[in-house]
């Protein structure tokens, strides 16, 4: 199959595309974070490209997009195919979705939770890296605790906060018996 040598040289490295066997296909539309993207798959009956190619976004990846968009992005696509019908027409296809996404997707509400993921940390300053470099202690629960109470309520130490910890460890580690 012609068709099936160029997809294979064209999308070569580019992981949004997948051949799931000679004549069926996936490419993801937009990045793997993308809370727009789409993944489209692209079969080939015996009689393509005299008859048009089934496409599908029933793959697991596409279950937060709603019914009706997946629905009218097929039904775009198929608009796409009767334009070429009898040509090779793939490539077109994951081509015209790709310049299309925005088009696409546009009535498609974005699930903001995903991007809340980096503020678990809030209130529990970051402990800044201990003045002795060479030994990584790791901090008990307890003393992380005792750190946590030290700050005020911005969440920022005050000035000196550590210092009596940076002496009393410096005195532990400077006794040092020599035989």
């Amino acid at each position: 199959q012609m068709e099936l040598e160029a997809l294979r040289s064209i999308y070569e490295g580019d992981l949004c595309f997948r051949e799931l066997s000679p004549v069926s296909f996936q490419y993801r539309i937009g990045e793997s974070g993308d809370p727009k993207a789409f993944l489209i798959e692209v079969s080939w009956p015996e009689t393509y490209p005299q008859t048009a190619p089934v496409i599908s976004m029933d793959a697991f990846f596409n279950n937060t997009i709603s019914s009706a968009i997946k629905q009218s992005i097929l039904d775009k696509l198929m608009v796409e195919v009767e334009a070429n019908l009898g040509t090779a027409m793939t490539y077109t296809l994951f081509e015209y979705a790709k310049d299309n996404k925005e088009v696409f997707m546009e009535n498609q509400p974005v699930n903001t939770v995903t991007s809340v993921s980096n503020s678990t940390s809030v209130g529990t300053p970051d402990v800044p890296p201990s003045k002795k470099k060479e030994k990584k202690e790791q901090l008990s629960k307890t003393q992380k605790r005792k750190l946590a109470d030290k700050t005020d309520n911005k969440g920022e130490l005050p000035r000196g906060w550590n210092w009596v910890d940076v002496i009393k460890v410096t005195q532990v580690h400077s006794i040092q018996y020599c035989e």
